[in-house]
């Protein structure tokens, strides 16, 4: 199975305890949702079950708010990267988030708050309970033991990581051992977490194995390394994270997968280039999936499987994959054309798709008119579309399955497909490296930065491309299999590598350019985009430059405007500040 389910006995009983509870403080007091008193657990079995459940919680309760693993809401709606989608009044608290005007009242923030901290109890209660165990008559072997505390640890610290993105001052709650006098609901957040996230990570990277055999999904010694070297990434701390990068690099055995979108395919999971993957499965009576993966298929169409229609990718994310006439791409955003896009047509009006030549991987990114969509036929652009006006013409493509798969989703319609989320590879490594170099400054460092680059971009170069050139532009749904030559490439591809000499290397500015674009190409749509863009220190430039361009293309941010003092970070919950007196203090800026 691909999921870690060791204990299935525990865990079934755990789903027959289920329960709720609301935002409070009882998330750092109480024992969490879906976890059974402690007398139940106080055995080594109990111990695996809880660190079980631990991980179960990285896919979140909430799959708007909370957004938990893909950062779909706050790393890519809030950025240039993708639409909420649907209609205009669904979801309206996304409206908030993508026009910056969120408030601390808002419901997306405390779910985001409580998916954190209600991962964090799970991890407490789980060390708290492998204490008891080890000072009991049936201790955990040493060895085991340390690994637990090494998962659980590594766990909390990700729940840590996950809550600072969105809060720029959170509490870091550990088990009532560790604050000792302190009571957890009497931690304040003062800062941003970093010095707990980063001893919980070299906890786990000192005490983890490099791989667990036969369990892909728990965490290993690289994955807290990867984790770890993120959140320096994050603090500009380059060196700290370059020694990290380099172990990776040099020791953890990764490699790029030959193909892009084996990276999202349900059965090439697990593969060389994972470090840390989120599993999910479906069985015949359960499903264990990542939150996002209904809401943002198809609502419409033979691909909906059920789907609500959100997360639609922008136009100015489908320009940001043309090239030049050398494959490379247009750094500056002002020299890219504006490509042809069928918004305001109707699946039976002509349209022809843009001829300029495109990075490959825009269309395993983005479901478009006329461009085969994982084996489920040629997209015909509106008829398959919620709401055109609101989302526009486009559609994500890595959350869903490919026609093949479906036979792997066996609850349902796989609305909650099985696919496990990558939510760590070797391509962030390789680019991450490359951005320490360029930081580091130097010709020898900016060579060696060109060189991780086009790791990544020799990987779009070579690997698969989509196939099914479409001949027939109108009437879309009435296709034969002669207006579609699947012999050919979908449309006008080509990526090639920098060369060397190349100007994009010839200075630190320039350099950055390249690093920043290719992270863009390569994980578009996977919630990383706001969250880099703010790092980067140059989230008010683009999203202000592309607020302007946007309303030329639907009304929807007409009057929105991003205040980089204020919306680089979001406001913790009110509920929570009352519950907390005192305690909690809000984001100055609102």
């Amino acid at each position: 199975m691909k999921k870690i389910l060791k204990h299935l006995s525990v865990i079934a009983l755990f789903g027959t305890l289920l329960m709720a509870y609301s935002c409070s403080e009882d998330f750092l007091t109480k024992e969490p949702g879906g976890v059974v008193p402690s007398t139940i657990t106080e055995s080594p079995d109990g111990v695996e079950a809880l660190l079980i459940g631990t991980y179960e919680r990285m896919t979140g309760e909430d799959r708007f708010g909370g957004a938990m693993a893909t950062d779909w809401t706050y790393g890519s709606g809030a950025s240039d990267d993708a639409y909420k989608g649907s209609e205009p009044g669904d979801q309206s608290a996304f409206n908030d988030i993508e026009k910056y005007t969120n408030l601390p009242s808002s419901p997306y923030v405390r779910g985001r708050w409580r998916d954190c901290y209600g991962g964090v109890a799970r991890a407490n209660v789980a060390l708290e309970i492998l204490d008891k165990v080890q000072a009991s008559t049936t201790k955990i072997a040493p060895g085991r033991a340390l690994q637990i505390e090494g998962e659980a640890k590594f766990l909390r610290a990700w729940f840590h990581f996950q809550a600072n993105k969105v809060f720029e001052k959170i509490p870091y709650i550990k088990t009532a051992k560790e604050l000792g006098s302190v009571l957890p609901e009497m931690v304040p957040n003062t800062d941003s977490g970093w010095e707990g996230i980063e001893a919980d990570l070299q906890f786990a990277i000192d005490n983890l194995p490099a791989k667990f055999t036969g369990e892909p999904g728990r965490a290993t010694k690289y994955a807290a390394e990867a984790v770890k070297a993120h959140a320096f990434m994050n603090q500009g701390k380059f060196a700290q994270a370059k020694t990290l990068l380099d172990d990776i690099i040099t020791n953890g055995g990764f490699s790029l997968v030959a193909d892009y979108f084996d990276n999202y395919s349900m059965t090439t999971e697990n593969n060389k280039e994972s470090i840390f993957e989120i599993q999910a499965s479906t069985t015949a009576t359960s499903v264990s999936s990542l939150m996002l993966g209904g809401p943002v298929m198809h609502q419409k169409g033979a691909a909906s499987c059920g789907g609500w229609g959100f997360y639609q990718p922008s136009q100015d994310l489908f320009e940001a994959f043309q090239v030049g006439a050398d494959g490379l791409p247009i750094l500056d955003p002002a020299l890219r054309v504006a490509l042809a896009h069928d918004m305001g047509k109707t699946s039976s009006s002509s349209f022809v798709p843009t001829a300029a030549e495109l990075d490959p991987r825009v269309d395993w990114t983005i479901a478009r008119r006329g461009v085969d969509f994982l084996g489920w036929g040629i997209h015909p652009g509106n008829d398959w579309i919620r709401y055109q006006p609101n989302g526009g013409p486009y559609m994500t493509k890595k959350y869903m399955h490919k026609k093949d798969e479906q036979g792997l989703n066996a609850n349902g319609t796989g609305f909650d497909n099985g696919k496990n989320y990558r939510m760590y590879r070797y391509a962030h490594v390789l680019l991450w490296r490359a951005e320490v170099a360029i930081e580091e400054g130097g010709a020898a460092n900016l060579e060696l930065a060109r060189g991780y680059i086009n790791q990544v971009r020799n990987r779009a170069k070579t690997g698969k491309v989509v196939m099914g050139l479409c001949t027939k532009y109108t009437s879309l749904g009435t296709l034969t299999v002669a207006d579609v030559d699947y012999t050919k490439p979908a449309a006008n591809y080509k990526c090639e590598e920098y060369p060397v000499g190349h100007p994009a290397f010839a200075s630190q500015a320039e350099a950055r350019k390249a690093v920043r674009e290719e992270f863009r190409l390569e994980f578009a749509t996977e919630g990383l985009r706001f969250f880099d863009l703010r790092r980067w220190g140059i989230a008010s430039q683009v999203i202000t430059a592309y607020i302007a361009k946007d309303i030329t293309f639907r009304p929807f941010l007409t009057g929105a405007v991003y205040n980089a003092t204020q919306d680089d970070f979001w406001p913790l919950p009110q509920d929570q500040l009352d519950l907390q007196k005192g305690v909690l203090t809000q984001d100055a800026s609102y």
